[in-house]
């Protein structure tokens, strides 16, 4: 069971949809070099996607000698230089080469080829706090205050570097499989470097929910203060599962942002409440420091402080440069195929994908079945996308739906990718994508996606005798490892 993807642009064929990696038949010793690539010293076996941004992808990977499995970003390094934001990917990558500390995702090596940037990075399993959040509800006050204090303990030791992140979000922290938080995307971070000559940031940005009101007001601010706020009102959404300052109007948002406007729920006890308070000080002067967060009896609480590590990530310094070097995947020789085991995988109504590689339990790629064929579901998703206020673009086959921030009434934004394979006239599947944005929206978008177009109940049963006759072919045949 396999069918080929159509062109992509410039005549060059896309990459099929990983359910479980690229290929789950046993393959031929020739089959297995062309998907072990190189990247800088080493060597590695390309999976599923995890994430699409504005610049690339970012793939799973796996270490052929090792056997451990990695997050590598793969950039378009045409595109981020053509946008002028290369000094952006640069900060990144510089930032993630100071810091080697177990609550920040760790960088292990950045290299280039002619046309790409690959960034790899610490593979961290189970997705964002957000998703966490999002599908729990808020947390009890003693496992908020674990990730509490881990998230303290690494804000703490980026600003011990000198490293202010800007962007603190639920979004950019994630959760690794032992329930331990993990600080990512330093694209918005700044070094000393970066402070004016009075000793401030002047340049505002971060997500509108979580900035303090030092940035919104734009006469420079010093970056660690904001930073605390930022994870007061993480602590805030981890305690009770809302935002403390929230508002469909952006200019409404931001007088609450600047007041201090918010109600801390009776219900918490008197130490999460004080620390709440204390961090929400509109006032920068007189706002908790980092210290005194640490001195706390609350905080201190069933407290083992984090210990940093030691150790040299491998750097290309030349990985903005245009030269010819190793390729990893610029070219693709032929047509990527798509056997029974990875349909399976991607089938919601039979999903065997842990059998073979644990999965991403991250909400940001979402797949179901559809009994509508593809040509249906392309135009039903378009109209149902627009009928709830999103902006839809056709192009290769593939849907690109998106809600700018526009104005004050609409601070919160998404883009998103869904595209359509068809298995049979009468069974598709639906990938949806998330490139950035908030991902409540996301998850909007996806359940009214999922419960309008997927299969009634007696549609998914009807399906599944099919799918395991053709899982019965393969039955006697080894299955390679992937992990």
């Amino acid at each position: 069971v396999a069918w080929k993807r159509g062109e992509g642009e410039g005549g060059m064929l896309e990459e099929a949809p990983e359910g479980v990696g690229r290929e789950c038949r046993p393959r031929s010793p020739s089959e297995q070099q062309q998907r072990q690539e190189v990247v800088g010293r080493w060597r590695y076996e390309l999976g599923r996607t995890l994430g699409e941004g504005n610049f690339g992808k970012v793939k799973y990977a796996r270490h052929v000698e090792s056997g451990r499995g990695f997050a590598i970003k793969i950039l378009d390094k045409k595109r981020i230089l053509d946008l002028k934001v290369d000094a952006q990917i640069k900060r990144e990558i510089g930032t993630l080469k100071l810091l080697k500390h177990p609550n920040v995702v760790r960088l292990h090596e950045v290299s280039a080829s002619k046309t790409k940037i690959y960034i790899i990075l610490e593979y961290v399993t189970g997705g964002e706090l957000f998703d966490k959040i999002a599908s729990r509800g808020r947390l009890l006050e003693r496992e908020g205050r674990k990730l509490f204090q881990q998230l303290i303990d690494a804000v703490s030791y980026c600003h011990g570097k000198g490293v202010c992140h800007r962007d603190l979000k639920p979004e950019n922290v994630l959760v690794d499989a032992k329930g331990n938080i993990k600080v990512s995307d330093f694209g918005l971070s700044a070094l000393p470097q970066h402070l004016g000559s009075d000793g401030l940031l002047h340049t505002t940005c971060g997500s509108p929910n979580y900035v303090a009101p030092e940035v919104l007001a734009n006469r420079g601010y010093d970056g660690a203060a904001s930073d605390i706020w930022s994870c007061g009102v993480i602590l805030y959404v981890i305690l009770t599962g809302s935002l403390p300052f929230d508002d469909r109007n952006l200019a409404v948002l931001y007088q609450k942002i600047f007041k201090g406007d918010t109600r801390i729920p009776k219900w918490l006890s008197p130490g999460a409440k004080r620390m709440i308070q204390r961090i929400l000080d509109p006032n920068p002067k007189t706002r908790i420091t980092i210290d005194e967060i640490k001195s706390d009896d609350w905080f201190k609480e069933c407290y083992t402080p984090a210990i940093p590590e030691d150790d040299d990530a491998q750097i290309d310094h030349e990985v903005f440069s245009m030269k010819e070097s190793a390729e990893m995947g610029d070219d693709v020789n032929g047509p990527t195929l798509i056997n029974a085991f990875q349909l399976i995988g991607m089938s919601s109504s039979l999903d065997l994908s842990g059998f073979f590689e644990k999965e991403d339990i991250s909400e940001r790629k979402i797949r179901f079945t559809s009994n509508y064929s593809s040509r249906d579901l392309l135009e039903k998703i378009e109209k149902i996308a627009v009928e709830i206020g999103f902006q839809v673009e056709k192009k290769h086959g593939k849907l690109k739906i998106s809600q700018p921030s526009q104005g004050s009434k609409r601070p919160r934004c998404l883009s998103a990718a869904v595209e359509v394979f068809e298995v049979s006239p009468s069974l598709s599947v639906v990938e949806l994508r998330k490139s950035h944005g908030d991902s409540s929206l996301y998850r909007q978008l996806c359940t009214k996606l999922s419960d309008d177009l997927g299969p009634t109940k007696s549609q998914q049963l009807s399906t599944s005798p099919t799918q395991t006759v053709e899982l019965s072919r393969y039955e006697g045949e080894e299955q390679p490892s992937l992990e």
